[in-house]
Formats: C-alpha cells, structure tokens, sequence
C-alpha cells in the first residue's frame, strides 16, 4: 500500500459523519484479515525505518511537490477556535493569538486558516525541509504573520525556536501518525513546552479500524495498529484509550477526545468505504 493509497481515501467526497466513544465494529471477514497479519517487518528493516524517516517524507515532497493535498478547508469547521478566537489574546492585551502546527507540510491548513483568521500569527514546523522551504516558496508565504522551519519533534526542542510557553493553539492534524510508538510522548511533550498555561491541542488523526489500515498487505506490519506504506512513511491508527495516555502522560488534561465514522465515496474506484478517524482536544493546565 503505497501513500497514495491511503490519502485517495482522504480526498474523497464524505457522507453520514457521526461520533461515537466505541471503535468501529469489524465485519468477521476484516476479523479475520487482522488476525491472519501476524507477521512483522524484520527488526532490522524496521531500524532503517526509523533512521530514514526524515529521508523518505523529503523524497516524498520532491516527487509530488506542492500538487498531492487538498487544502482543509474544513478545518474551521471541526475546530470553531481557530476561526471564532478573539482577535488579541485576552490574557496579554495587544498580543495576536499564536498557533503552532506541527507537520505544516507545503502548507494546506495554514494558509487556509490564515485567510479565515487574519488576527492569527503562525508557527509552522515539518520534518521535511523539502516541504518547509515549498511552503515558504508560496506567494502567501509572509514572514509578518508565519514562521516555518524544520523540525524533528522527537529530537529537537522547540523552544529553541519558540519562546517557551508562548503558543495559545496547536494544530496536529495527521502528523503524530507518523513517528512511531516508542517516540510519541516526547514529542508530545515537546508542544506541552511551548504551550502557555490554559493552551489547547486540536487533533485529528487515522483511527483504528479504518478502511485504510485494513487495505495493508502482508509485510507491511510494525507493530500493532502501525505500518509502513510502499514509500517507507509509516501509519499509526489510534484507540482513544491509547491517544489519551499519550497527552496525559506528557502532562495534558482531556477536553474531548471521540472516533469520527465517515462513509466516503471514492468516485475514481466507484467504492464507498467505512473511515475511522479521532478528533480529540487536549489542555494544559499547569
């Protein structure tokens, strides 16, 4: 399964979107899928993985440049805070609100939002260069109102960029996906850093049980609910119960946190596929 594969899925039309606190009831023939993939991907390939990440999101950008994602625009829609915000911080009057999103990519979301919210300034950080300096590159791309960089969240600090405890909102929108397990907590830990007192996580990420974890072949298994695509990224599905222990160990309190269902029509395969994802809100309090 190759990484067009699973974002076609994503770009698709979506019908009948419902929440719910329980995952997705598997059919017994998906049942019994899971179960037959038991075999993972040799300890070794999965070393280099992990030592390639950065390498293979850049050769990722460079084949497909700006043209692969759509802008989400819907964005506002699930997140009313990133358009509804007062237009100056009420805790330090003068000051713009600050956002911060992690995995900016060549700039789909912000750019958006930055029209839908010109009270906004934006922090905008992706582990690929490639995708930093495209978005940069962009005609919208206006150092007054937007800083980007590269980071690495598991490794790099990002108050050496950001001033600690500066941001109000951060947007993680199918980025935490793509590290793996093992180095989650510290990169969630890393925005708990630059997050002000009261600041909020807005995320949305693949869900367990959703279409596109189940379209993996045989030998593309890291672990439970991870896998890696043809391209060398990877793909983690959450549970609920794992994402919260994620935030909360990190330092976080839980605002919501829920599985979205969608039925999405693939027009190009003519299909109409069940997709998983969670949307949740998380808070620092102190």
């Amino acid at each position: 399964m190759d990484q067009a594969d699973t974002t076609s899925l994503d770009q698709s039309t979506d019908w009948n979107q419902k929440s719910s606190s329980q995952p997705r009831k598997l059919t017994q023939i998906e049942t019994d899928k899971l179960s037959r993939d038991n075999v993972l991907v040799s300890e070794f390939k999965q070393n280099k993985l992990e030592l390639e990440a950065k390498k293979n999101w850049d050769l990722f950008y460079k084949r497909n440049s700006t043209n692969f994602f759509k802008d989400r625009h819907w964005i506002s829609r699930e997140f009313a805070e990133l358009v509804d915000a007062p237009h100056q911080n009420k805790d330090s009057p003068g000051r713009n609100l600050v956002l911060l999103e992690v995995g900016c990519g060549v700039g789909n979301l912000v750019f958006p939002l930055m029209k839908a919210n010109p009270s906004l300034y934006v922090y905008a950080c992706d582990f690929s260069p490639r995708a930093v300096q495209y978005l940069k590159d962009n005609r919208d791309y206006s150092s007054d109102r937007l800083t980007a960089f590269q980071c690495d969240l598991t490794s790099d600090d990002l108050t050496s960029v950001i001033p600690a405890q500066t941001i109000d909102l951060v947007t993680m929108v199918f980025v935490l996906s793509a590290i793996h397990p093992d180095n989650m907590t510290y990169a969630v830990r890393n925005i708990h850093s630059a997050l002000k007192v009261g600041g909020i996580v807005l995320f949305r990420d693949y869900g367990v049980n959703d279409h596109a974890m189940l379209r993996f072949s045989k030998g593309h298994k890291l672990a439970d609910c991870f896998y890696v695509r043809q391209d060398g990224t990877r793909a983690f599905f959450f549970s609920l119960e794992f994402l919260g222990s994620i935030f909360t160990e990190a330092g976080f309190e839980v605002i919501s946190n829920e599985y979205v269902f969608r039925e999405t029509v693939n027009k190009k395969e003519g299909i109409c596929v069940p997709r998983v994802f969670v949307q949740a809100k998380f808070i620092k309090n102190g």
